[in-house]
């Protein structure tokens, strides 16, 4: 089929604002996503019609009922879950990994071990870092391989033992892009028993997730990456969460997922996750199918991963031309489909706030820094405190914003190297 792009963007009002007549590229997808019209006005109208706290028996908090339950029976066909007590809802996956992390780790001892590797978000590093200094564990640093950009499995197999308590994986890269074979990691680490975590923030938007065929313990992702509000969701295997006893205040619900969602639900906020997950169902009924929600959603990615491999495939193709410009991950065209459309690249002699700046200045809004991938950075050998300049593609970008923002770099590291004389 042919990606409805102009359809696309009608769903999104940021697209359409201007500044002084002139437009704006939205590059900054892997930070966060801009939202469809029908996310904003199912927060307005649950804190307009339906805003109560839960509980009771009057018609405004039971409706705030159903738009909580509604959120997690979303998620739940969103990743593929059996049940929507799977699904966690919480601030943010930082913020349930930090929460998750200190529950499970409430039984390991020093002589248990776990795995964190050097490609991930430090939200997915940190918690178990901070956890394994708090009660005595070692720690491993799982490598990712600099010609394939992925984890490799015989790399991992061979930090796992008997003492592994957890690997903290992720599925994509926020400042590579790679895509790691997640399904074949998560075998090799529960062959010997180990908990598989694993961070899906960036691949939620490119790819349709499936708990149950990856065979992981936990995946994490945030709605507001997908086109929806700022929010975490935490899916947990049922047979695992059953037995966990979190930290949580003696009077609350010892039901799931109530029991690891601490205080008062943002409902509002759920209202616009259920509406994002309705935005990916209408746009998989526009690519033709007509089954379940799950068929649906699946439909949309299908048909927006086509999209957003060309305008990636495009902008590698555009960035390499330039003299000095290096891209940190896959480029070869054959292996499109192993990344995420976030492109990520340095210029020799030229700092990326520099770039970013000017590229600022002409409206097109892109990132630099470290991104959070700070032990990416650190195995590349790149400075911290300087980074990369990232540029990350969302389905709703056309081919003519990755043509200019194509020129706009090449003009202005031309522009920069010539002022440096």
């Amino acid at each position: 089929m042919t990606f409805p792009i102009e359809t696309v963007r009608g769903d999104f009002p940021a697209l359409a604002l201007t500044d002084g007549r002139r437009r704006r590229i939205y590059l900054d997808n892997p930070a966060g996503t801009q939202v469809p019209r029908a996310v904003a006005d199912a927060v307005a109208r649950c804190l307009l019609e339906t805003n109560a706290n839960l509980g009771g028996f009057f018609r405004t908090t039971l409706a705030a009922g159903d738009v909580v339950d509604a959120a997690h029976d979303a998620m739940a066909d969103f990743l593929g879950a059996s049940s929507a007590e799977e699904i966690i809802i919480g601030a943010n996956m930082t913020t349930l990994t930090y929460h998750m992390s200190r529950t499970l780790g409430r039984g390991w001892n020093p002589s248990d071990e776990i795995i964190v590797t050097r490609m991930d978000h430090e939200g997915n590093v940190s918690p178990w870092l901070q956890l394994a200094e708090d009660r005595g564990l070692t720690v491993h640093f799982l490598p990712f391989d600099t010609v394939s950009w992925q984890v490799e499995e015989d790399a991992l197999s061979a930090l796992l033992s008997e003492r592994t308590r957890l690997v903290a994986l992720n599925y994509a890269s926020n400042l590579t892009g790679s895509i790691n074979r997640v399904k074949a990691l998560t075998a090799r680490a529960k062959a010997v028993g180990a908990i598989v975590y694993v961070d899906a923030v960036q691949f939620a938007p490119h790819g349709l997730v499936d708990v149950q065929d990856l065979g992981c313990d936990f995946l994490a992702c945030s709605a507001y990456k997908f086109f929806g509000p700022h929010l975490g969701i935490l899916w947990g295997r049922r047979a695992l969460i059953d037995t966990l006893v979190p930290y949580k205040l003696r009077c609350s619900s010892n039901a799931l997922p109530e029991r690891f969602e601490l205080g008062t639900p943002q409902i509002e906020l759920m209202a616009g996750l259920s509406a994002a997950i309705g935005y990916f169902e209408a746009l998989g009924a526009r690519a033709g199918a007509d089954g379940s929600r799950r068929d649906r959603i699946a439909a949309a990615f299908a048909a927006s991963i086509a999209y957003e491999n060309r305008l990636a495939a495009r902008l590698i193709e555009g960035l390499s031309a330039i003299g000095g410009l290096t891209i940190h991950g896959i480029t070869d065209p054959a292996r499109i489909g192993a990344r995420v459309p976030t492109v990520s690249f340095t210029v020799e002699g030229v700092a990326p706030d520099e770039i970013v700046r000017a590229l600022a200045d002409e409206n097109i809004f892109v990132w630099s820094g470290h991104n959070y991938a700070w032990e990416i950075v650190h195995q590349l050998g790149i400075a911290a405190d300087r980074g990369v300049v990232r540029i990350g593609i969302a389905h709703y970008n056309t081919a003519a914003e990755i043509e200019e923002t194509i020129e706009s770099v090449t003009r202005i590291v031309g522009m920069l190297r010539e002022h440096r004389g």
